[in-house]
Formats: structure tokens, C-alpha cells, sequence
């Protein structure tokens, strides 16, 4: 079994699609007319699958945010190089900062246009592409 991707409903299809390719995410396919709404698959260029799936349905109900949802986390080749590119389309996104006090392991947040935190990760060099058993030892 497999995590296959994750689903947010978007009151702006446009807006949203503006600000995840500016954080780095790519088209893969749509479903224009699903039970749900449009639905525009989104994946990252380092991945091989969809991770992510805009549900847009300006018919539907209003797009709440919430409180269940806490964070997406992302993982970065380049903190700078990231933040940079959305700040240059006028993305408001924090300072990274290390959470171990390391000059190599940074985070940053950024919200999308729902309002939905997005976590930047910028792991150290030699860290496994995600998180493991050996990111808690004992």
C-alpha cells in the first residue's frame, strides 16, 4: 500500500495553478468534468507520480480551510533558489530557518491562495528523501 496524492478543493483554479507552478509543480492531466468538479493532476519534476490534486467547482460549496489540515510539507533541492522564485511572483513566503539550529537544514512556510500552509524542507546533505524510522533513534 501507497499514499497516492492528496486532494484540495480550490475556490480559484487559475490563482491556484499560478501559485503551485511557481512553487515548482508541473500538469500532468486533467478531468474536466468529474462528480466533484475539474480536477488538474500535479506533480513535482523529481516525482514520478501525481501528489497532489486541485478540485475546482465554482458551483460547490465555499472553500474553508479549516483546522484538520495542518501542513503540506515539500521538499527543496535549493531553499534560496525556491524561495526566491516565489517571491519573485510576488509570494509571500517566510525566512528559512533551522529548526536544529544547522546551517544545513532549513524550513520555510508559505501559504497558498486558500490559505493552506505549505512547509518548505531543505534537508541536510546525506538526509534520505523523506522521513524514516532513522530520524528518531532508540
Amino acid at each position: 500500500m501507497r499514499t497516492l496524492h492528496v486532494g484540495f478543493r480550490v475556490a480559484d483554479r487559475g490563482r491556484s495553478l499560478a501559485f503551485y507552478a511557481a512553487l515548482g509543480y508541473e500538469v500532468v492531466g486533467t478531468v474536466p468534468d468529474s462528480p466533484i468538479g475539474s480536477l488538474t493532476m500535479l506533480r513535482l519534476p523529481g516525482d514520478e507520480f501525481v501528489t497532489v490534486e486541485l478540485v475546482h467547482d465554482p458551483g460547490g460549496p465555499d472553500v474553508e480551510v479549516g483546522t484538520s489540515l495542518t501542513h503540506l510539507a515539500v521538499q527543496v533541492d535549493s531553499m534560496d533558489d525556491v524561495v526566491a522564485a516565489l517571491r519573485s511572483h510576488g509570494i509571500a513566503v517566510d525566512e528559512p530557518a533551522s529548526p536544529d539550529g544547522s546551517t544545513d537544514f532549513l524550513t520555510a512556510k508559505v501559504a497558498d491562495p486558500d490559505g493552506r500552509e505549505i512547509e518548505l524542507v531543505r534537508w541536510p546533505d546525506g538526509h534520505a528523501a523523506g522521513m524514516s524510522a532513522a530520524d528518531w533513534p532508540g
